[in-house]
C-alpha cells in the first residue's frame, strides 16, 4: 500500500510541476504579444505623427529583450 501512495504523490508532483510549467509559458506569451501590441501601436503613432522614433525604438527593445529571455514561440503561434 505504501508504494501505491508514493507512486501516487509523486504522479501527483510531476502533474503540479509540468501544470506550473504550462502556465509560465502562457504568462510569458501574453507579455511577448502585449511587447508586440505596444510595438505596434507606438510604430502606427510614429507614422501618424503623433508617436515618436524613440517610443517606437523603446518598444522594440522591451520586445527584443523579451525575446532573448524567452524566446520567440509566441511570434509563431
Amino acid at each position: 500500500m505504501s508504494g501505491f501512495l508514493d507512486r501516487a504523490k509523486e504522479q501527483a508532483k510531476q502533474g503540479l510541476a509540468q501544470g506550473k510549467q504550462k502556465v509560465d509559458e502562457l504568462q510569458q506569451q501574453r507579455a511577448g504579444n502585449d511587447l508586440l501590441r505596444k510595438l505596434g501601436a507606438a510604430y502606427y503613432a510614429e507614422r501618424r505623427g503623433s508617436g515618436t522614433p524613440d517610443a517606437t525604438q523603446s518598444a522594440l527593445t522591451a520586445l527584443e529583450a523579451h525575446i532573448s529571455a524567452h524566446g520567440d514561440g509566441f511570434l509563431h503561434g
